[in-house]
């Protein structure tokens, strides 16, 4: 049996020992494997939860609804609220910690009022070697991490999706569209909805990876390294730009170095020696 093998064997028996759960479930491969192996070895008492804000990409929202239905889950769309409480819209350095506060808080109710006791992440074993606030609020809440518990690497999870055919066994990390914004920079739905405007026409043309950071009047756009070239061709900019300023940004920039996960993290963390996990 090979050492993958052994961390799924351990999974499906720490699934079973819980007897239902609620999965914490984003669309992103993470917790669809998750979710995937929760349903194999429970069946309905397994019950996805997607949390619903501004901060969530329409299209993202739209996927979830999707793949739980082809892993055959059951899903429970709930509404947070984490924009009204302003320790969160004002973008502290430890955003991330208010938001997976009010998501696993409206978890662990929904869990109680369908009877069930355990909620559970995809957290993993390579995220902890990132700066991540949530964390703490998962303890605070109860909630567990069976990836991380198990020794599941980010490679586990996606050799063990890509086994079990789910579709998005290689899909790039997607972090929450607050994680555009520099720290210190006021979150409002309204720039939420101008920045996921903005690349959902990205993808319409073609850029499977990319990000609009926000600045205020000013937009910077980061795509992988190989589609800088041709991000600016001129045709092509010139139709990116058209659609940047229907949006409300008045200048429109292409980052020079192309995505990298933590653009905006800056000297805070590098003082810190440590990655921010919320900005992607």
């Amino acid at each position: 049996m090979t050492t993958l093998n052994k961390k799924v064997t351990q999974l499906r028996d720490l699934l079973a020992s819980f007897n239902n759960v609620v999965v914490c479930f984003s669309g992103g491969v993470d917790s669809t494997y998750l979710l995937s192996e929760a349903v194999q070895v429970l069946g309905q008492r397994a019950i996805a939860l997607t949390a619903i804000s501004p901060s969530l990409a329409p299209e993202e929202g739209d996927a979830v609804q999707t793949l739980a239905a082809t892993i055959g889950a059951r899903l429970v769309l709930v509404d947070t609220y984490e924009l009204d409480d302003p320790r969160y819209a004002d973008n502290p350095v430890n955003r991330c910690y208010f938001c997976k506060t009010e998501v696993y808080s409206q978890a662990v109710k929904k869990a109680a009022q369908l009877g069930i006791r355990q909620v559970i992440d995809g957290f993993n074993l390579d995220d902890r070697g990132d700066y991540r606030p949530g964390r703490h609020a998962a303890k605070e809440q109860g909630v567990r991490s069976p990836l991380d518990e198990i020794g599941f690497t980010k490679a586990d999870i996606r050799e063990a999706a890509r086994q079990r055919s789910l579709p998005v066994w290689n899909k790039p990390a997607l972090a929450c569209l607050s994680s555009r914004f520099p720290y210190g920079t006021t979150i409002t739905p309204a720039r939420l909805t101008q920045v996921a405007t903005c690349e959902r026409a990205l993808r319409n043309f073609g850029f499977t990876v990319c990000r609009v950071r926000y600045f205020g009047t000013r937009a910077r756009i980061e795509v992988a390294p190989e589609e800088i070239a041709r991000l600016r061709d001129e045709t092509v900019f010139e139709a990116v730009c058209a659609n940047f300023l229907t949006a409300g940004f008045e200048k429109v920039e292409v980052d020079p170095d192309g995505y990298r996960q933590g653009s905006l993290n800056g000297e805070t963390f590098a003082q810190l020696g440590q990655r921010a996990s919320g900005q992607d």
